[in-house]
C-alpha cells in the first residue's frame, strides 16, 4: 500500500476550510501562563510568552475568541488574576472567557466588570446548583458557559482537586432548563497529555444535545485532532499545549 502523499493532496489538506471554531487557551498561575498535565498543579510547565503577547498573536492571526484560565483562582475558590483579563480585554478586541474561581456574585461582577465576556462555571453548578440557575436566568446562557471536567465518568470540582458523583449528563440535564446553551467538557485523563481528545465523548454529547454547543477541551495533539473533530460537527475546540510546545503552529491556525 502505498502512503505517500502528492503535492497536491498536501496543498489541499492546507486549504481545507474548518468550520469548527478554535478557541485558543491561555491557563494562568501568578500571571504567568502556564500548563499543568492531568490537572496536577504539580506538573506544572512555565511558558516565557506573557499572557497579553500570546492574546495579541492569537488576535493578529485572526482568532476571536480567547480562553483564559485563572488557574490560582479554581484552587483558592476566588479569582487570583483577574489584573491580566483586564489588561487583555483592554488591549484586544478578543471574545473573552473567563474560568476559574467564580463561586460568589461578588466574583462574578468583578470578572464581568474586568471584561470577560463569558464566564464558565463549573464547581458551583455541582456544589450550589440553584445558585448557578439564578446566574443562568439572570445573565443569560450567552454569557454563562457550564464548565463540566470529567475523570473516570464523573465531574471533578475545585481545580480538579474533588471529584462528585455527577455524571456530565446528569449536570447538563439539571441546567438545560434554565437556558444552558454551552458545555466546556474537559476530559482530566487527556488534559496536557497531547495524546488526542475522547473523541467518542465528545461525538456522544453532541448527538445528545445537538441544541447545545459542546466544547471540546483537553488532549489535542495536531492540526489532525481538529480536522477529525471537524468532520464529527464538533462546533468549538479549545487548544493550548500543543500550541506552547509547537505540535500547531499559528500559521495553521491562520490558513483555516
Amino acid at each position: 500500500m502505498n502512503n505517500m502523499v502528492d503535492s497536491n493532496d498536501k496543498q489541499s489538506i492546507v486549504n481545507y476550510q474548518l468550520s469548527i471554531n478554535i478557541i485558543p487557551a491561555i491557563d494562568l498561575i501568578d500571571g504567568k501562563c502556564v500548563r499543568l498535565t492531568k490537572g496536577d498543579y504539580s506538573q506544572k510547565k512555565q511558558y516565557d510568552a506573557s499572557p497579553l503577547d500570546m492574546a495579541m498573536r492569537y488576535q493578529d492571526i485572526g482568532i476571536r475568541r480567547l480562553h483564559l484560565v485563572d488557574l490560582d483562582g479554581a484552587k483558592s475558590s476566588c479569582p487570583r488574576n483577574l489584573h491580566v483579563l483586564e489588561e487583555i480585554a483592554t488591549r484586544t478586541s478578543l471574545d473573552i472567557e473567563w474560568g476559574g474561581g467564580i463561586k460568589s456574585d461578588t466574583a462574578l461582577r468583578d470578572a464581568f466588570n474586568a471584561g470577560a465576556h463569558h464566564l464558565i462555571i463549573g464547581s458551583v453548578a455541582v456544589s450550589q446548583p440553584e445558585l448557578f440557575a439564578r446566574w443562568l436566568e439572570q445573565y443569560g446562557g450567552e454569557r454563562l458557559i457550564l464548565g463540566a471536567d470529567v475523570h473516570e465518568g464523573r465531574v471533578a470540582i475545585n481545580g480538579w482537586m474533588e471529584q462528585s458523583e455527577q455524571s456530565i449528563e446528569s449536570l447538563i440535564d439539571h441546567f438545560r432548563p434554565y437556558g444552558l446553551r454551552e458545555v466546556i467538557c474537559t476530559d482530566i485523563a487527556k488534559d496536557g497529555m497531547l495524546q488526542g481528545p475522547s473523541f467518542d465523548l465528545y461525538a456522544r454529547l453532541q448527538a445528545t444535545y445537538p441544541d447545545l454547543d459542546i466544547i471540546v477541551s483537553g488532549g489535542i495533539s495536531a492540526m489532525s485532532d481538529i480536522h477529525r473533530l471537524d468532520e464529527m460537527h464538533l462546533r468549538h475546540v479549545i487548544v493550548g499545549k500543543a500550541i506552547y510546545e509547537g505540535r500547531i503552529t499559528l500559521e495553521e491556525i491562520k490558513s483555516c
